[in-house]
């Protein structure tokens, strides 16, 4: 049969992906609403649609997908009651937002001057995101603790969510408390959870603030909620922590623009829309797709995933005189820049609500491409010291590792 199928416009190769088994249609994201569902089987997702009885009940949907690790816009308990089949991307884009969150603070290094070598992380949720983020410091040579309680049970129950890449000797927990006063960074890779005994709407509040260590930073690209967004302001203000790089805003799609005028780095939650984040998406919620209506593939992402004309996978080594820190931010900014993020980003705080709404969406919708670290070669020599923190901490492939673009 053919399927009828409604897109968020801003999932990749979408048409090209699922055109063969019926009609697509494309539509922004923030534009699904329950009247453009009346003859739709199939409704494909980001992390901007709500997704549940409110959208979906009384309409013949039969299947969602969101092409997006988080599933806390989508009520997963009523689309099992309705037995709506559901499918989501979990790991799809966690490299990307790892590489931000690395471009990030190597770029508040470089600003500051100082190193990240011997400076202690503190990563509160160990998932996908955070578990990769561990090891890739740890090899940028910073000390690094971790808090994820839930995790901490499941393990005590013996049971080990595939969500963590880690191996067990490698994870070593700490408390909330000891994190935020002995991390000299502290970047945030939990869900949004408004209930519970581990709620993280306005995790770091006024209080959590207060208790960081004087001049720490701190990096959200979980979800905007987990941060009081006027008490960062304020602590930003009386400069109680050092710096602070969001990349998930309390109001989205038209955050505080006092806010944006108060943090160092500031983006339109896109820490995960690398390139090829973006099409792993799509390819997970292709198979899920597939397998589940018992269909033969008939799609391959190779092609999507080969290099384009404008991408530039070949690095220019740094001048070797650098420091290991500005070296390797030297690196990175051939990759992603991620103040030209931040420049295309801070025009809206000088917007009205709508247009301010309007314009982060664009930003969104109009993303630059931007390639996977792992899909970049260095060739030419590297400094002995810095050849961990490269391969390992940012995932820049040498000439003797390379197997093609």
């Amino acid at each position: 049969m053919a399927f009828r199928i409604l897109a968020d416009e801003n999932i990749p190769f979408v048409r090209e992906a699922f055109g063969a088994f019926g009609e697509v249609r494309l539509v922004p994201g923030r534009c699904i609403r329950r009247d453009v569902l009346r003859a739709v089987d199939v409704l494909l997702v980001r992390s901007v649609t709500p997704v549940g009885a409110a959208l979906l009940a009384g309409t013949p949907v039969r299947f969602v997908g969101t092409a997006t690790i988080g599933t806390d816009h989508v009520d997963v308990d009523w689309l099992r009651r309705e037995g709506i089949a559901f499918a989501h991307a979990p790991g799809s884009n966690a490299g990307s937002v790892v590489e931000y969150v690395l471009a990030a603070l190597l770029r508040l290094a470089v600003r500051r001057g100082v190193a990240l070598r011997g400076r202690t992380a503190g990563i509160v949720g160990c998932g996908h995101i955070g578990g990769r983020l561990v090891g890739r410091l740890r090899a940028l040579g910073m000390e690094v603790l971790v808090n994820d309680p839930p995790l901490v049970e499941a393990l005590a129950r013996g049971e080990r969510p595939p969500a963590c890449p880690l191996r067990e000797g490698d994870l070593h927990f700490v408390p909330f408390d000891e994190v935020l006063a002995t991390a000299d960074v502290l970047s945030l890779h939990v869900p949004l959870t408004r209930s519970g005994p581990y709620a993280t709407d306005h995790l770091i509040d006024a209080a959590a603030l207060a208790r960081m260590k004087p001049g720490a930073w701190l990096v959200n690209t979980a979800r905007g909620a987990v941060v009081d967004g006027a008490a960062l302001q304020e602590a930003l203000r009386q400069g109680t922590i050092g710096a602070a790089v969001l990349d998930v805003w309390e109001g989205e799609p038209a955050p505080d623009p006092a806010l944006i005028a108060r943090v160092d780095l500031g983006t339109p939650h896109i820490a995960g829309y690398s390139y090829d984040g973006k099409v792993a998406g799509t390819v997970m919620l292709y198979r899920a797709f597939t397998a589940h209506f018992g269909l033969a593939p008939a799609w391959d992402a190779g092609t999507a995933l080969a290099p384009a004309p404008t991408d530039r996978l070949t690095l220019t080594p740094p001048d070797p005189a650098l420091d290991e820190t500005a070296w390797l931010d030297a690196v990175v900014r051939q990759m992603y820049d991620i103040e030209a993020d931040d420049r295309r980003f801070r025009p809206l705080a000088t917007l009205p609500p709508p247009e301010r709404a309007e314009h982060f969406s664009l930003l969104r919708k109009t993303y630059p491409r931007r390639r996977a670290f792992a899909c970049h070669t260095l060739p030419a020599a590297v400094p002995g010291a810095y050849r961990t923190a490269l391969t390992h901490g940012l995932g820049v492939r040498l000439p003797d590792e390379a197997e093609g673009p």
